[in-house]
This record gives C-alpha cells, sequence and structure tokens, in this order.
C-alpha cells in the first residue's frame, strides 16, 4: 500500500543515495585519478578539459546537495547532461558498466534515476531554504 508518507520516505533514500554517488565519484576523481588525471583523460576524449573542472564541481557540489536535500529539484536536473556526457564516454565499451571502461547502462539509469528524483522532490528530512525555496519555486 502506497501513502505519502512512505513516497516521502523513498524519495528521501533515493535522493541521499543518489547524493552519495555523486560525492563518491567526485571525490574518485579528485582523490585517485587526480584533477590533473581527469583534465587529462577528458582531453584524451576531444573534450575541453574545463568540462573535467565542471564535472567534479557538479558532482561534488550536486552530491552534497542531493544528501542535505537543498534545492533538490533543480540539481537533479542540472545532473542529468553531467550523466549523459558520462553515457557517452562508456558507450563505446558496451552495454556492462563490468566492462573494460565501464559500459553505459550504469550512467544512462543513474540519468533517469535524476528525472525520478526530479519528479519526487526532496522527500523527507530535506534542508529547506526559504530564500532558495522563493527563487526557484517548483525546482526547489
Amino acid at each position: 500500500m502506497t501513502n505519502a508518507s512512505s513516497v516521502q520516505y523513498a524519495a528521501t533514500l533515493l535522493r541521499i543515495s543518489s547524493g552519495a554517488l555523486f560525492l563518491a565519484h567526485g571525490l574518485l576523481k579528485v582523490k585517485v585519478f587526480t584533477v590533473a588525471g581527469t583534465v587529462g583523460y577528458f582531453e584524451s576524449l576531444g573534450l575541453p578539459g574545463f568540462l573535467a573542472y565542471l564535472t567534479i564541481c557538479a558532482e561534488l557540489a550536486g552530491g552534497l546537495a542531493l544528501i542535505f536535500g537543498v534545492a533538490t529539484r533543480a540539481v537533479s536536473l542540472a545532473l542529468i547532461p553531467v550523466l549523459l556526457g558520462a553515457t557517452w564516454v562508456h558507450a563505446g565499451n558496451g552495454w556492462m558498466f563490468s566492462n573494460q571502461g565501464g559500459g553505459w547502462e550504469f550512467p544512462l539509469f543513474w540519468a533517469v534515476a535524476q528525472g525520478a528524483i526530479a519528479l519526487l522532490g526532496s522527500g523527507a528530512f530535506a534542508l529547506r531554504i526559504p530564500a532558495l525555496q522563493r527563487t526557484l519555486g517548483q525546482f526547489a
């Protein structure tokens, strides 16, 4: 049986787990691959290096925003292009993310999950900032 409170808790679980994954991916790029290494990788794909910085910032800031429930709908929508870019990067590696270099199914699923989070909103236990809610309206 679905009720309003169970939907709110489900949205919270999805939001926090997705935020934790973004934070982990951002920290991986900083601490393991290093920022310079991530920039080099982006450039090896033919992408401008500055996109690596934007991606790292999006993953770290977006992850924290999702964990805390700040501007959840807007953040989720803003992270979809990052995930579609990751889908493109991994497309040549096949479907399974366990393939060498990672496949495309995980980032594509994650992009769809961000769409679901954007539709569901923050759920329970979200940090609600009145100024952001006034500015972003329904996207807060």
